[in-house]
């Protein structure tokens, strides 16, 4: 059987979730809604909160860096699924496969850490309002979001170098929406049970921990706001968190799909459908669901739009 790796200059074929539909065109009119919807709600987001001066605090400064994170996830990956369909070419290269990969697993550690550091700003500032300003000062948050970036770097670094180290010949397809490490594996032509292991053990390291701090952190804040004595009081807060407890839960529950549920649950089909709703539906409703149910975030769109929307009237 043929051998081969970057060195003779050969691509992969990603068979995606569009090559095995039914009904391509109609789902390929549908991830273009929803990127463009992820595109124009995440820089919309974006927007708001880099204008908005009220919005400069710690709450929203990390939101910021959810949107941005989502809208770079979902072009690492929607882009080249689209004109793949419209060209009827699915070839992605060595370098292209590594990178999307390394992108992939950036976007999607540093989304999986700033989600925990999240709960913590909710968690103090219900928690320890007093306290609040000093605990999740400018620093402090800048530090969170850095540490966000550095440590899901490393990480996607270490196994997009190793990963792509195999050399591969047991197909050019990789049966998936995109480079991922679980799919990329099976066309290894060396043992890889043990690297399997340990993506798995830092699959759930990196999900675990932050997830059991959110989860900590929601059950303090749950026994905080049963003892608020202002029903509003209590009625803000429950929707803070219901918004932040439901962008979790898409999230944590497609990346524990992938990364933590042996490979004996898996199969084509519905790994591509688990990428999907975590590369292009998540971050499509993500800002939907934390703008639509915040007042201060939708005062300041209005505010915004009226500012950019009044000066193209009077010019009319």
């Amino acid at each position: 059987m043929e051998l081969w790796n970057s060195t003779l200059g050969r691509g992969f074929i990603l068979v995606g979730i569009l090559n095995d539909s039914g009904s391509p065109e109609l789902l390929c009119a549908t991830l273009a809604v929803l990127y463009t919807l992820a595109l124009t709600s995440n820089g919309l987001l974006l927007l708001v909160i880099t204008m908005d001066t009220r919005l400069h605090v710690p709450m929203y400064l990390l939101l910021g860096q959810l949107s941005l994170m989502d809208l770079l996830f979902t072009s690492v990956v929607t882009p080249k699924t689209l004109t793949d369909f419209l060209r009827r070419e699915n070839i992605i290269s060595f370098e292209g496969c590594a990178l999307q990969m390394f992108l992939a697993l950036t976007l999607g550690g540093a989304e999986d850490l700033l989600l925990a550091f999240m709960a913590y700003d909710r968690y103090v500032a219900i928690c320890h309002p007093l306290n609040y300003m000093f605990l999740m000062r400018p620093r402090v948050c800048w530090l969170m979001v850095a540490i966000c970036w550095i440590l899901a770097s490393l990480n996607a670094l270490g196994h997009t170098m190793y990963t792509m180290h195999f050399t591969f010949c047991m197909s050019w397809e990789i049966r998936h929406l995109l480079c991922e490490i679980p799919s990329v594996l099976k066309l290894a032509c060396a043992d890889t049970s043990r690297y399997e292991l340990m993506v798995y053990v830092t699959g759930v390291t990196f999900l675990l921990l932050p997830l059991s701090a959110i989860v900590s952190s929601y059950t303090l804040i749950l026994f905080t706001v049963l003892h608020m004595p202002s029903n509003e009081g209590r009625k803000k807060a429950l929707i803070t968190c219901s918004s932040h407890l439901t962008v979790v839960g898409m999230f944590y529950g497609a990346a524990t799909f992938m990364y933590v549920l042996p490979s004996s649950f898996h199969s084509p089909k519905q790994d591509n459908i688990v990428s999907v709703f975590y590369t292009i539906v998540t971050p499509a409703l993500n800002p939907l669901i934390y703008s639509l149910r915040n007042r201060e975030v939708m005062g300041a769109l209005r505010k915004v739009l009226r500012k950019h929307i009044s000066p193209t009237q009077s010019t009319l």
